[in-house]
């Protein structure tokens, strides 16, 4: 199973979604109040005067939809010994992966536009390097597929 490099690459997008959801996706600081909002995965915080308020939802569903990638790459690994069914988890997988990206840019871009000059985090680039990482994966299951189904029809 590991002396496989898709497997590999499917480890590293777990690890890719584990790391992200501990990240910041974007710290932004009112220059009129001083106030600091800081945009995660999990929660949007406002950290105002000491005080710190926090909102679950709608940001929770960023952090739903990187365990949803986690667990799907998880199950790919599992499945080695049927390619058909990880290529499919793996489309599956790039879906999702999708859509965590545009629910990163749908939460940070209003963010962003009503406090300029803010600092991005790594979690974009993070979940772009978990794209990478699907697609090789993806791409190594099929060169299997094909190298095995060549084999078949040489016997």
């Amino acid at each position: 199973m590991w002396q496989r490099i898709q497997t590999v690459f499917l480890a590293m997008v777990v690890l890719c979604m584990a790391v992200a959801l501990f990240l910041p996706i974007g710290i932004f600081v009112d220059a009129a109040t001083g106030d600091s909002h800081q945009l995660y995965p999990i929660h949007y915080t406002i950290v105002s005067n000491g005080s710190r308020t926090s909102t679950y939802f709608p940001y929770v569903i960023t952090s739903v939809l990187m365990t949803a990638v986690a667990t799907l790459a998880v199950i790919s690994i599992t499945k080695f010994e049927n390619r058909i069914t990880q290529i499919k988890i793996g489309t599956l997988n790039s879906l999702l992966l999708a859509c965590v990206m545009i629910s990163i840019v749908f939460f940070l871009n209003p963010l962003a536009r009503t406090y300029p000059g803010g600092k991005n985090g790594l979690v974009l680039y993070i979940a772009f390097a978990a794209v990478a990482f699907n697609w090789l994966s993806l791409r190594f299951i099929r060169r299997d597929e094909k190298m095995v189904r060549d084999s078949d029809r040489i016997r």
